[in-house]
């Protein structure tokens, strides 16, 4: 897959959204049936944070990967929740005011191809938060984990479930 296109935007349109990202999220997630759940439940509040960013790839001007995230906060669920099974020094350093990298999705045609990290670092270019955080598979040999591994983000504790574990990256990397 050489012909790879991606941008980062931090407001998309309605058609991008219920044409493009929603079928593709589906088909990566399978977590949410109907886009009225996933919309309420994930993306309408998501979206809006401060800080949101949404990185697309597109090939032939077909999307095939998609990433975000946003501003994470104390007040937030995520954050908060987190904060319950970090450790409070870890917590205390890394949440409120990071950077909170929500998902990643790549069609099934496309893994292999480099996409999730193209999207990876097209998503954390440039920004100013010192402290980027996200939960993923506890299992080591999960491709997201070996991504994220590979893209310099450490183990910082566990996740919300014994299945997931919490990493994060500093930048400017120490």
């Amino acid at each position: 897959m050489s012909d790879i296109d991606v941008a980062v935007v931090e407001q998309v349109a309605e058609s991008v959204v219920l044409d493009e990202l929603w079928p593709l999220y589906r088909t990566v997630f399978e977590d949410f049936d109907d886009l009225d759940t996933w919309r309420h439940q994930v993306w309408d509040r998501h979206s809006a944070r401060s800080g949101f960013r949404l990185a697309l790839a597109r090939t032939h001007g077909r999307l095939i990967g998609f990433g975000y995230g946003y501003t994470g906060e104390h007040g937030q669920w995520w954050t908060d929740t987190a904060a319950t099974v970090l450790h409070p020094d870890v917590a205390s350093d890394w949440l409120g005011g990071h950077f909170e990298l929500v998902s990643i999705g790549v069609a099934e045609s496309a893994r292999g191809a480099s996409v999730g990290r193209r999207l990876l670092t097209a998503l954390t270019d440039g920004l100013s938060h010192h402290r980027w955080v996200l939960m993923t598979s506890s299992d080591p040999e999960d491709p997201a984990r070996r991504l994220y591994r590979s893209s310099g983000w450490a183990v910082i504790g566990p996740g919300f479930s014994a299945d997931r574990i919490i990493m994060g990256r500093s930048w400017p990397a120490t």
